[in-house]
């Protein structure tokens, strides 16, 4: 049975559609891929994609639903970069919000930090050592 499945996206509820794909796309380097309304749903959504992995997300914005509640969101993405303190300074200068500053967890080899998206899903950045390091 777990072989014929397959993950296909991620989906987060967000406050501001534009603002969100900006975020996304801007400062965490996705790419859009499509965006549409769902009038049965009174929803809109749009597809977001790291181009490397082909991981999705899907932004899913509600009509009418201005607010996102405790539980209503998810709890992190985890996005691994090459050079955290290069990726932070970017982040930053596009507006990024850091919840967290880089650390290592106790006994650990990577370097993590988080950053908060506009509807403050928590966004996990880790930095592996190299391999040759």
């Amino acid at each position: 049975m777990p072989n014929e499945m397959k993950f296909l996206h991620t989906s987060i509820t967000v406050r501001k559609m534009d603002e969100s794909l900006r975020f996304y796309t801007e400062v965490l380097g996705l790419e859009f891929e499509r965006r549409r309304s769902i009038p049965e749903n009174r929803a809109e959504i749009a597809f977001v994609r790291d181009p490397e992995s082909g991981a999705r997300i899907e932004l899913t914005h509600w009509d009418g639903k201005e607010a996102v509640e405790p539980g209503e969101q998810l709890d992190h993405l985890a996005f691994e970069v090459p050079d955290l303190d290069a990726f932070l300074a970017a982040a930053r200068a596009r507006g990024a919000r850091v919840a967290k500053e880089p650390y290592r967890l106790a006994g650990g080899t990577s370097r993590l930090a988080f950053l908060l998206d506009p509807d403050e899903v928590w966004i996990e950045l880790i930095e592996r050592p190299s391999p040759t390091a």
